[in-house]
This record gives structure tokens, sequence and C-alpha cells, in this order.
């Protein structure tokens, strides 16, 4: 029997192409490790001092968190004229929940929790993977009104995507980071 010429040259290519691994990220591997971030807390801010331009939308979005939290007594709000411009300050009321959180940006609240849906789809580029996935919009809580107020239409049992990066490390896909903002709830 006789060996082809071709068969010896494409020794090497095999035994590289497997001590490489898999040449591809599975969908299952890649919902397995992103799971591991989730649920995580959705929150919404409410701004310790803000000032915006009357009659602007920015200043219709203060004017909404004001009747959001003034109302049932969340914070106290005083507003302070400047020229064109109106200064909203936020402080904890009576009623102030003890979920209420010192944020860098704020006051932060509980809003609900986003849980991991599934993996929509990978995208390769060498050595790297992209994969794109959905969250769903869980648990809302007491605070999820003023959450809607600062985002109308959204909606309990909602999902978004995110995205997820990773890169090829030997035999293993590396999980590098996703661009979720929102951070593990406590």
């Amino acid at each position: 029997m006789r060996i082809p010429a071709a068969l010896p040259a494409l020794v090497p290519a095999l035994v590289l192409a497997l001590a490489c691994g898999p040449a591809r990220l599975s969908r299952r591997e890649a919902e397995s490790d992103i799971r591991k971030d989730y649920p995580v807390q959705v929150t919404v801010t409410v701004p310790e001092s803000a000032s915006a331009i009357k009659g602007s939308p920015e200043h219709a979005r203060l004017v909404a968190i004001q009747e959001a939290v003034a109302g049932p007594g969340l914070f106290t709000v005083a507003r302070t004229p400047e020229g064109d411009r109106e200064r909203f300050a936020f402080k904890p009321g009576p009623s102030a929940p003890r979920e209420l959180r010192t944020g860098p940006k704020g006051f932060e609240l509980p809003a609900a929790e986003a849980d991991f849906d599934r993996a929509l789809r990978i995208e390769y580029r060498g050595g790297e993977a992209r994969v794109t996935y959905q969250i769903r919009l869980v648990r809302p809580t007491r605070h999820f009104g003023l959450f809607q107020v600062l985002h109308p239409g959204v909606r309990a049992g909602e999902t978004k995507e995110r995205h997820a990066a990773y890169r090829k490390d030997g035999r293993s896909w590396i999980l590098q980071g996703t661009d979720e903002t929102l951070r593990k709830g406590q």
C-alpha cells in the first residue's frame, strides 16, 4: 500500500489542530460562563443635586423624579432658581427606605433584578469571540414605578441585549468581560 505524498504534510496541521482545543466556543460553554454573573441588581438613581435649563428634557426628568419621590415622602426636594436654570436638591425624607444606598451619582434604590436569559449568537474574529446574549428584567421592587418614570415604556419581563468578549488561550476560551453596567445583588 502506498502512502499519498500529501498525507505527511497534513500530519503537522492535524496535530496542531488537536493540540489547540476546540476551534469554536460552544454556546453551552458561553452561557455557563456568563450565567455565573447573574442575577444583577437594577437600580434607579436619584441625584443628590442636579441643575437643568427650565423647559429642557432634563428639567422635565428632574420634575418627574421629584413628583415620584416627594409624594410618598421618600425624599424632600428643594428647588432653587438660578437664572434660566433650576437646581434640584434631593435629601432622604422621613419615609426613606432602608435599602437606600449612597452612590457616586446620588442615591440608589433597587428597582428590579436582571437575570441571564440566553446566548443569541457568537461572532469570531481570529482568536477572539463576541457573544451577544439577552438579560430579562425580573422581580420588580416597590421602586419599580420610579424606574418606569425615568425609562418610559419599560416593563417587567422585558429583555435587553448585552455582549461578552472571549479570547482563546491555548485549549480554552477565556471570558474577558461583558458590557454589563449593573452589579451583582447584595
